[in-house]
């Protein structure tokens, strides 16, 4: 990396780091229970740093997707794997939200829980659950294939 650049991100992050003490400190100062109790308190406190921390994670996931963009645009065999991958994720997706149930959301008991309704958002939920079961077993395959290569190959 360029050392001006270096210089500068070092810098752009010392600060960040001293605007974060800043607010710690100031919290700290006013104690935990004082904290807790008064409302006001934890408006002119608590929010800013709550803000400050928003701020923050939106400019580096606005910062890391630009980036990740123009290094796929600059790239084209890297984009092609990408679209590749993505078609992937989406067709696992397709067959989780095949398999997923939209019924009821029930307890122990058999009793339909607030807000568990049949529908679509049951569907969606039940989507997640299913996708995530499925890459997690491919994740898994791929560990224990290694896993199991990996003791009959010698280095």
């Amino acid at each position: 990396m360029n050392s001006k650049i270096a210089k500068i991100l070092s810098l752009v992050t010392g600060l960040i780091g001293l605007i974060a003490i800043y607010f710690l400190v100031r919290i700290i100062m006013e104690g935990d229970d004082a904290v807790k109790e008064s409302l006001d308190l934890q408006n002119s406190l608590v929010s800013p740093f709550v803000s400050f921390a928003k701020v923050i994670l939106m400019i580096t996931a606005i910062i890391a997707v630009v980036f990740s963009v123009w290094n796929l645009v600059r790239q084209p065999k890297l984009l092609k794997k990408t679209l590749i991958s993505l078609a992937a994720l989406a067709v696992l997706l397709m067959f989780a939200y095949a398999m997923a149930s939209d019924a009821a959301v029930t307890n122990a008991s058999g009793n339909i829980i607030k807000d568990g309704e049949a529908g679509s958002t049951s569907k969606w939920v039940s989507t997640g659950i299913w996708y995530s079961m499925i890459l997690g077993g491919i994740g898994l395959g791929f560990f224990l294939w290694d896993f199991v290569k990996s003791l009959f190959t010698t280095k």
